[in-house]
């Protein structure tokens, strides 16, 4: 099918996802077993896949880092809210492996921020070339954001922490924040200033993450 003319409005902000895409070290990458295929016969074609829910682009349940008694929950559980409304694309000015502090982000935290907030780095290009040298989020502008009424957090990278993290400050500051978290966006093709978000995530109960279709609309 073609696409329509208001298909040109829809601005595609996730990573495609195939057998090329690589996985977080040690978890389970992406493997799909053909079940049947038209090609041969078959009256449809039919596949099973198996992999990590953290996939590509994707969406954290609060269970991903935080236990069912201090209120974890997850990712069927999370409210709607954080994943479609009105948002701001940042650029930020950091290097490979630096956590990302207010003074990192161009024209700094002094103007409006709608609720969701988005952060292109550029420190993480390419799902299917891993480079774990990739920026992520430092307490202090999790702190600043959620102080300005931010209720999500989507980054460009394949985690809010650094790979070596063993603490994950940024995910915990997150949590206390009761902030959501979009993880591995495509965001090098898009400006910065406001959008409307939509990044639904599966409902997958008991589940600590699931990939998202995230686009960004213009705002109405």
């Amino acid at each position: 099918m073609s696409a329509g003319a208001n298909d040109r409005a829809i601005i595609d902000i996730t990573h495609a996802v195939g057998l090329d895409t690589q996985a977080w070290p040690g978890d389970t990458p992406l493997t799909r077993e053909v079940l049947l295929r038209r090609e041969n016969g078959d009256p449809v074609t039919l596949s099973a896949i198996r992999s990590t829910v953290h996939l590509g682009t994707h969406a954290d349940g609060s269970n991903h880092y935080a236990r069912a008694d201090e209120g974890g929950v997850s990712i069927g559980e999370m409210s709607l809210t954080h994943f479609i409304g009105p948002c701001t694309v940042l650029d930020v000015d950091v290097a490979r492996g630096e956590r990302i502090t207010p003074a990192h982000v161009r024209g700094g935290l002094s103007g409006s921020l709608r609720p969701r907030v988005l952060l292109r780095t550029g420190t993480f290009p390419d799902f299917r070339r891993w480079n774990a040298d990739f920026a992520a989020l430092s307490v202090d502008l999790v702190e600043a954001l959620a102080a300005r009424g931010v209720i999500t957090i989507g980054i460009d990278t394949p985690s809010v922490d650094l790979q070596d993290s063993k603490t994950l400050e940024a995910h915990r500051a997150i949590f206390r924040a009761g902030i959501a978290i979009l993880e591995g966006l495509r965001l090098d093709h898009v400006g910065p200033g406001d959008y409307e978000l939509v990044a639904l995530p599966l409902r997958l109960m008991e589940f600590d993450a699931s990939p998202v279709r995230a686009v960004l609309l213009p705002l109405r």
